[in-house]
């Protein structure tokens, strides 16, 4: 089946004829893949172009098949897909949400486009904005998330007078939304971005082949490479982005025309070059990002001083070179997600690290006090913590001088090294410093480019500006460890700081020398583990009246805690600390609170040390539930007992009243029995209660004495 359609010289089609410069083309779409055929007939060059569509390769798929249902969306985006069908226009999910959602990801965003134009869009919701010069869209604020929101009538309106599509000589399987969803396709620029979603029919809809594209975790353009990256040469960046996050294989031309436009990436707007860096790096794909710059020979245009040094390991493939810029950016992956993103200071505190290391090697115990002080947010523990950790050798090379045990002068290296990262971040922002600093690799090129404003720098600088003045006062009183997402995808410096020390920590562990020498270390991280599978264990006790006490009284106070491998050092640290440090408010005020919302009918003096205590007792020792559970029996067959016979008083009483009124005696006798029934099931509360509280102050005891004669304990470092 065919569709014809009239193209101007300026119009999609004109794009296709560019490439190939020939008067008369008879262009057919194929499987996504462009043929050309020259004309018999000859024409003036403003004369009407006819061009074939192959319908063949127009697909629709059941989205369940996919394994994509609405239940996937977030209720913004579903919002606003319903509010727009409300008002009688189409609307779709499009683009690189559609692909995630297929591929089992999670979108970084969710994008709709619409039949309705942008100004219509714009009076439908309070909070809209229309932004855009060049492909605008509308940004549409609802429940705490922004949605853009794009048009097709924005390409039939820049397209207008350039292209008439003939409706009439249409084929019968051709309707006029199908067309319009096949002419937006065509003006994107990756087929697996060209996927159509519409949740109320659960279809999706390809016409450029993207699926197969999907399923064989292939790359492609939707017209030949060359000329969509003349077109936008930003698309060479968003295809690493995507074939990095992915795990995708870029096609041939793909290739073949990032390497002739390489010198294009140096003419892009500067804020653009920056958005598309920091999704690369800050969404949870930075080192692979990294290694295909590096590939592709973009990272000497991007980020020349730190391409340089990777050419310079991979050519001296020594043992000893281990490529610290990947380990570091490898954890960063590890903690970041396209969910849970940072700001772009943490991965430029990164870069300036690893550049004023490369540049002034350092001995491993400053790095491991550096880290430590940044990490927990106090000198004195991370100065005893880092002496510890000293006796492990690690192994970076140029990065690491040496490993002493011991430095006279620590709290100055430190400050030292902060003061080096800082100027490093001046050669990320300014290009003569940038050129002076690429003497140390005479072979490598510099092309002067800069990503990093003035603003981001001086905020990148105030990262490490704690260090710098009077680094044995500092303490910033951070009481909690985990990793606060939203402070840190907003920049707090605070949270970006605690995250790039845990960060360098990891490294530093990642690079230690399995050995005689590192025997200690592995000792110091056996007793943090050990630490953190008694926190664990405890956390995973439970029993029926842990159900009533932990669960009801103390669910607002049981903060979940990341697990954490053995090989974090400072992870022991902190939930010992937590254990320690981090009681929670009392048993009793607990609940009152309680009461005032009618959850529980009693109160006591307990903390929540001992109700934990007192559940792991009960559980531990059969014997004593067994008997708890015989004295149960027992007063439930009592409270049966007593429980029928007031009934059946209560019957005589009725049969006998049947001609005068039940006496008054009687019916005390059944109220007597009925609060007898109550006190029963307090006395039966205070008796489990009781015994379990001896039980477990017992135990509390009997367990202190075994830990503190049997392994040391690391809160000793912090107190």
């Amino acid at each position: 089946m065919a569709v014809s359609l009239r193209a101007g010289g300026n119009g999609v089609l004109s794009r296709l004829k560019a490439l190939f410069h020939l008067p008369r083309l008879n262009h057919v779409l194929a499987g996504g893949e462009l043929q050309a055929q020259e004309q018999s007939e000859a024409s003036s060059d403003g004369a009407a172009h006819l061009v074939e569509i192959d319908m063949s390769t127009w697909k629709t798929y059941d989205a369940r098949s996919c394994g994509v249902t609405g239940h996937l969306i977030p209720k913004s985006p579903w919002t606003v897909l319903a509010l727009l069908r409300d008002e009688g226009f189409n609307a779709y999910l499009v683009g690189g949400c559609v692909r995630d959602l297929i591929l089992k990801r999670i979108p970084k965003d969710f994008d709709v486009i619409t039949t309705a134009n942008l100004q219509q869009v714009k009076e439908k919701f309070h909070r809209c904005d229309i932004v855009g010069k060049r492909f605008p869209i509308c940004r549409v604020r609802i429940k705490g998330s922004v949605v853009e929101v794009s048009s097709f009538k924005t390409i039939a309106k820049r397209a207008e007078g350039k292209e008439k599509v003939i409706f009439s000589c249409m084929p019968s399987g051709c309707n006029k939304r199908d067309f319009i969803l096949w002419r937006d396709s065509m003006h994107r620029d990756f087929t697996i971005n060209s996927l159509f979603f519409d949740p109320s029919e659960n279809k999706i809809y390809d016409y450029t082949n993207a699926m197969e594209d999907v399923r064989s975790l292939k790359l492609r353009t939707i017209i030949p490479a060359q000329l969509s990256f003349e077109e936008d040469c930003a698309r060479i960046l968003r295809g690493v982005r995507i074939a990095a996050r992915l795990g995708l294989a870029l096609s041939r031309d793909i290739e073949i025309a990032i390497g002739s436009l390489l010198s294009s990436i140096e003419r892009l707007n500067k804020h653009r070059l920056m958005l598309e860096i920091n999704s690369m790096l800050s969404y949870g794909a930075a080192e692979p990002s990294l290694c295909l710059l590096q590939r592709l020979r973009l990272l000497e245009i991007i980020l020349p001083f730190h391409a340089a040094y990777l050419d310079q390991q991979n050519r001296e493939h020594s043992a000893q070179s281990s490529l610290m810029l990947m380990r570091l950016f490898f954890n960063l992956d590890k903690l970041v997600s396209c969910d849970q993103p940072s700001d772009c200071t943490l991965w430029i505190g990164l870069l300036a690290f690893h550049l004023a290391l490369v540049n002034n090697p350092q001995d491993a115990l400053v790095i491991w006090a550096f880290a430590s002080t940044l990490y927990y947010g106090k000198w004195k523990g991370a100065s005893q913590f880092a002496n510890k950790c000293a006796k492990l050798q690690v192994n970076f090379v140029p990065e690491i001088s040496g490993s002493s045990s011991c430095k006279s002068a620590l709290a100055e290296s430190v400050s030292n090294l902060a003061s080096l990262v800082q100027e490093s971040v001046s050669i990320l922002s300014d290009t003569d410093r940038l050129i002076e600093s690429m003497t140390r690799y005479p072979h490598s090129s510099c092309s002067g480019l800069v990503l990093i404003q003035a603003q981001v720098a001086n905020n990148v600088r105030e990262i490490f500006q704690v260090l710098v003045n009077d680094v044995e006062s500092y303490n910033d009183g951070r009481g909690c460890f985990e990793i606060n997402h939203e402070s840190l995808g907003k920049g707090f410096l605070r949270e970006t700081r605690h995250v790039l020390g845990k960060i360098i920590l990891n490294t530093m562990n990642g690079g230690v020398v399995q050995g005689e020498e590192a025997v200690e270390g592995k000792k110091l991280k056996d007793t943090v583990g050990y630490q953190q599978e008694t926190v664990v264990s405890k956390q995973n006790e439970g029993s029926s009246l842990s159900h009533l006490i932990a669960q009801e009284v103390f669910k607002d106070d049981n903060k979940s805690r990341q697990p954490v491998s053995s090989s974090e050092l400072l992870e022991g640290v902190d939930e010992q600390q937590k254990l320690d440090g981090g009681r929670c408010s009392s048993f009793e005020q607990k609940v009152v609170a309680k009461e005032r919302r009618g959850s529980l009918s009693y109160k006591s003096k307990v903390t929540v040390e001992e109700c934990q205590e007192f559940v792991k007792a009960f559980q531990s020792s059969s014997r004593e539930v067994n008997v708890m559970k015989g004295e149960r029996l027992r007063i439930n067959e009592i409270l049966m007992e007593m429980k029928g016979r007031p009934k059946q008083r209560v019957k005589s009483v009725k049969r006998r009243s049947s001609k005068n009124s039940a006496s008054k005696n009687q019916l005390d006798i059944t109220e007597k029995c009925e609060s007898t029934a109550e006190d029963m099931n307090k006395q039966e509360n205070v008796l489990i209660v009781e015994r379990g509280l001896k039980e477990a102050k017992r135990r509390k005891r009997k367990i202190l004495v075994e830990e503190e004669s049997s392994r040391p304990l690391l809160s000793e470092i912090f107190k």
